[in-house]
């Protein structure tokens, strides 16, 4: 099948604001509302009002509908929702789909957000305990039996294997670890604020599922995180500089599991990721060496590792080095390791401060940010730039 080399989408819709709320353990109120506090928060900071908005678009997990966070906003008349599926994976993809209801007129001024109690409330990281039946949910009757019912169990059936075939250690995952604790060490919004980690701390920690340990699985964390999309041409008169979609992309390998793909050919990678890496690429007409600032989806270590070997940053099993040598600026808001687990919706707005130039890691220059969805199930990626 013969692809496109570029795509209408790119150049045609714009990040114009961000908002969040605080990340914290426990945020004493529903999840509605922090949905909506985020929400009002990046329409503020784009320059807009709540009546601007007419699309919104979420997750399938999220608990507040679109009707119900644009009543409590203040907002009017929609024309545009949608929500996307798979958890972490979707993060990007709310993106691409306000980026395509802009592109094509369906809506002018989109929101995308996503908010939980994911610590206080619904701890995703206590795995299945109990599911509606579905289709896909098949695919659990042939792990749950033996044992695999967390995220971390089925993530360390891979992470294994990528030892097993590139002849490392688990200690090699540290280097992510550290990498991202010391950014959040001195973002002062991060909930790991001010507290870095060492590689001996990383391999003091406790065993989860073995080959990860402790500081190799990201957080827990109740908030908010909303991100404002509209025309090139607005975002340019709004309050903020805006922020160019240069690129949007899904990506679904063949045969492709949530979490649980251990039938696969190569279990030492992660096909879906190297799917959305050959259309962004494609997509925006450049490769890893133009990207300024690397936003990866890092809800275990091995998994960050593994992005960017699909990206092609580096090799088949070179990502430990890689990561060690500091090549790419990497996770600069802490990561959801360090900064907050917000299904990775913070990564975006990380990368919307580092082109803007408002970082607190700021990247000097940075031009061109790649950021990736949650991995091990279908995800999504964007390259966003600076609108200079």
């Amino acid at each position: 099948m013969t692809r496109p080399t570029t795509t209408p989408l790119a150049g045609r819709a714009a990040i114009a604001g961000i908002g969040a709320t605080e990340f914290t353990k426990d945020s004493g109120r529903s999840e509605l509302r922090l949905a909506a506090e985020a929400v009002r928060a990046a329409i503020a900071d784009a320059g807009l009002v709540p009546t601007d908005v007419d699309g919104m678009v979420t997750f399938t997990m999220d608990t507040s509908p679109e009707i119900s966070v644009a009543q409590a906003c203040g907002i009017g008349e929609l024309g545009f929702f949608a929500r996307v599926h798979y958890g972490g994976g979707a993060a990007c993809a709310t993106v691409m789909q306000a980026a395509m209801a802009v592109a094509t007129g369906l809506a002018e001024v989109v929101v995308c957000y996503r908010a939980f109690n994911e610590r206080s409330g619904r701890r995703f990281g206590s795995g299945v305990t109990r599911r509606e039946p579905s289709a896909e949910g098949v695919a659990l009757g042939w792990t749950l039996p033996f044992g695999l019912l967390t995220p971390a169990s089925w993530v360390a059936m891979t992470a294994q294997r990528y030892l097993h075939t590139y002849g490392l250690t688990p200690e090699v995952f540290g280097e992510v670890a550290v990498v991202d604790r010391r950014y959040a060490a001195t973002n002062p919004a991060a909930y790991f604020y001010g507290r870095p980690i060492t590689l001996e701390d990383h391999a003091a920690s406790r065993w989860i599922v073995e080959p990860l340990r402790l500081l190799d699985c990201c957080q827990e964390t109740d908030g908010g995180q909303a991100i404002v999309v509209t025309t090139p041409e607005r975002a340019r008169d709004l309050a903020q500089p805006s922020v160019r979609i240069a690129a949007a992309a899904q990506g679904a390998a063949k045969g492709q599991e949530q979490m649980t793909g251990f039938y696969r050919g190569d279990l030492a990678g992660l096909p879906e990721m190297g799917a959305v890496a050959r259309r962004l690429w494609r997509a925006a007409g450049l490769g890893a060496g133009d990207i300024d600032v690397g936003i990866l989806y890092d809800h275990f270590t091995p998994f960050v590792l593994m992005q960017l070997e699909e990206f092609g940053f580096c090799g088949p099993g070179e990502g430990p080095g890689y990561v060690a040598e500091g090549r790419l600026p990497l996770n600069t808001h802490g990561g959801q390791l360090g900064e907050a687990y917000l299904h990775g919706m913070n990564g975006i707005a990380e990368a919307v401060r580092q082109l803007r130039g408002t970082a607190v890691n700021q990247v000097p220059g940075a031009g061109t940010a790649l950021v990736t969805a949650g991995t091990g199930v279908p995800t999504s990626g964007l390259i966003l730039t600076a609108d200079r």
